[in-house]
């Protein structure tokens, strides 16, 4: 069982946020010539085969310390007026506002999604499941590209639907409530990154080989930037040895402040 103590050191990332509480490390890197031109896994209708246990999304051709994945600003559009007072929301010293994971709220997508664990995807021919180690908190996603439903409140994992464009998975979501965007508040405490209520991710997935994804993710925030922007990473598969999650717990309504239960 995770220990939430620790928690916020492994999520960061600085100092040894590298270091997982499972003594997981980043899978290792495949030589490029391994696997190109292999055939990638399909399901029976013929549809790329996403299933199995894969690194977080990291960013490509960026050198920063291991630990949790961040946007990189240079990839931004321009903030609207306006656009950066709401993007960059002051860390108030209270760690309800600053670190709500500290209590065990959500941490929300994609930030979820970029913690420094593995990623279970299963997929079957109408759904794909999505499931990170980080919080335990699984991505239903319906393959039949259906309309969103118009009937939910705002929501901090938002209302996926995925649709096929060829051999790539294409995932649309929308319906967020204002909420974190990612963990680069650890690099610079003075900017914590947090998204509007307006938000709205379109996810690209598509092999590279059958060991590497390409996740291509696009964001349109029209109350913060002047147009969407887009950031591609990649996904690397775990080895076999890593066949299954470990538990990770998390419940709200703890009451250790900030999450140190030493007294």
């Amino acid at each position: 069982m995770r220990k939430l103590a620790v928690l916020m050191i492994v999520i960061g990332v600085t100092g040894v946020a590298g270091v997982t509480m499972s003594g997981r490390g980043p899978a290792p890197q495949r030589p490029a010539s391994e696997s190109a031109g292999a055939t990638i896994p399909r399901t029976a209708a013929g549809k790329p085969d996403f299933s199995g246990m894969w690194d977080s999304p990291k960013a490509i051709g960026v050198n920063r310390p291991p630990g949790a994945t961040v946007f990189d600003k240079g990839k931004m559009a321009p903030f609207k007026p306006g656009g950066e007072a709401l993007f960059y929301e002051l860390r108030t010293g209270d760690p309800r506002h600053d670190e709500p994971r500290a209590f065990c709220q959500p941490t929300g997508f994609p930030s979820n999604l970029f913690a420094p664990y593995p990623v279970q995807i299963v997929q079957n021919n109408d759904t794909l499941v999505m499931l990170p180690e980080f919080m335990f908190m699984a991505r239903m996603i319906p393959l039949n590209g259906r309309p969103h439903r118009a009937e939910l409140e705002p929501t901090y994992y938002g209302d996926p639907v995925g649709r096929w464009d060829g051999d790539t998975l294409v995932v649309d979501t929308t319906n967020f409530h204002r909420w974190s965007l990612d963990d680069w508040y650890y690099v610079n405490p003075k900017e914590y990154r947090m998204h509007s209520d307006a938000f709205h991710v379109t996810e690209r997935i598509s092999f590279k080989n059958p060991k590497t994804l390409s996740y291509v993710m696009t964001i349109d925030d029209p109350k913060i930037f002047t147009a969407p922007w887009s950031q591609e990473f990649e996904m690397t598969r775990r080895p076999p040895q890593d066949s299954q999650l470990f538990e990770f717990v998390c419940e709200e309504n703890n009451r250790c402040p900030g999450g140190q239960c030493t007294k």
